[in-house]
């Protein structure tokens, strides 16, 4: 295990003035508020990355008014190791301020080998939920999810476990992540007859990749369910980091398994540069428009970003000054899209 943490940072103490600094929407027909923008730790708090500079990101996070920490059991690597280090974080800087934030897991995708560490049968939900638990040092999770659907468990019995997870206090809203719409109204019946509503839905959405608008966003609408936007900026590409080639630190470059190198094609480089012209003229980066262009729907609760430098962080949360997009540049936004 390589925890680089060779000098004592000083005690924590969050800005007085971090509800200021963030916009809050309301989660679907729930009582909860989260931040426009969400921290997700699926990159850059594994075991192999710096642990300083984890406890900078989720103070810098939490000073700027992100209460919305987002993990998942498998996050690393190694699998878990987000959890413990965030757990670890909690301990040294956050334990004061568990209140204030919301704190999500997940479990669905392989953990642990045999039978029952993978999909959605209730022995894996549950066991795995104890074991996030117990790695970040948490009595409960404010929101646990299933990570994916399941093609084969029946979806009574996995949703039958989220609302087991929620009577047993282990949890207190539950979510789902990447099902299609036919799938999340099923899944949103169940839970409601079981007396534990869906509060929110966690799909990839991007200006590069749309799917959720052919009929999820509509059956959120309906259902009364939030939502959280994973991979906004599409893993990089909708950045200006590629547009002059493929930098040593970038995500193209150091991990292919989320983002190749061949797939960043002279067409689609042609379109990040007109959104990048219209960024430009809105005077935000194209990572700042790609977040704003998520949010002017208001079935968006919240954005979730990745960052690797606090620098990228402040960024991301200055999307927020400007949110709103003329007729004009949402019309050619869409012709550089559909081309």
């Amino acid at each position: 295990m390589d925890i680089r943490d060779h000098e004592p940072l000083p005690m924590y103490k969050p800005a007085n003035d971090r509800y200021q600094r963030m916009q809050y929407r309301r989660c679907g027909k729930s009582g909860i508020d989260l931040p426009l923008i969400s921290l997700g730790l699926w990159h850059n708090f594994g075991h192999t990355d710096d642990f300083r500079i984890q406890r900078q990101l989720l103070r810098q996070a939490f000073d700027l008014g992100i209460t919305h920490f987002d993990l998942a059991n498998n996050y690393g690597p190694p699998y878990g190791a987000a959890e413990e280090n965030f757990g670890r974080i909690m301990s040294k800087d956050f334990k004061p301020y568990r209140d204030e934030m919301i704190i999500s897991s997940k479990a669905g995708w392989d953990m642990w080998p045999g039978p029952y560490g993978n999909f959605g049968s209730r022995k894996y939900l549950i066991a795995s939920l104890d074991k996030s638990l117990r790695s970040m040092g948490l009595d409960y999770v404010d929101i646990f999810y299933h990570h994916r659907p399941d093609p084969d468990t029946p979806l009574e019995e996995t949703m039958g476990a989220l609302d087991q997870i929620v009577r047993q206090g282990k949890a207190l809203y539950v979510g789902i992540s990447q099902y299609s719409a036919e799938e999340t109204a099923k899944a949103s019946k169940l839970l409601k007859a079981m007396g534990t509503p869906c509060l929110i839905h966690q799909p990839r959405y991007s200006m590069l990749d749309r799917w959720v608008e052919n009929g999820l966003l509509d059956v959120l609408e309906k259902e009364g369910i939030g939502s959280i936007a994973f991979s906004p900026l599409e893993q990089g590409v909708l950045t200006n980091k590629y547009l002059g080639g493929f930098p040593e630190d970038s995500r193209a470059k150091k991990d292919g398994r989320y983002l190749k190198m061949d797939a960043i094609t002279p067409e689609l480089l042609q379109k990040v540069e007109g959104l990048n012209a219209i960024a430009q003229e809105r005077r935000q980066s194209l990572a700042q428009m790609a977040i704003a262009w998520l949010l002017k729907d208001p079935r968006i609760t919240t954005v979730l970003v990745g960052v690797s430098k606090v620098s990228q962080l402040k960024d991301n949360v200055d999307a927020l000054n400007k949110l709103e997009f003329t007729k004009d540049e949402l019309k050619r936004i869409e012709e550089i899209l559909k081309k």
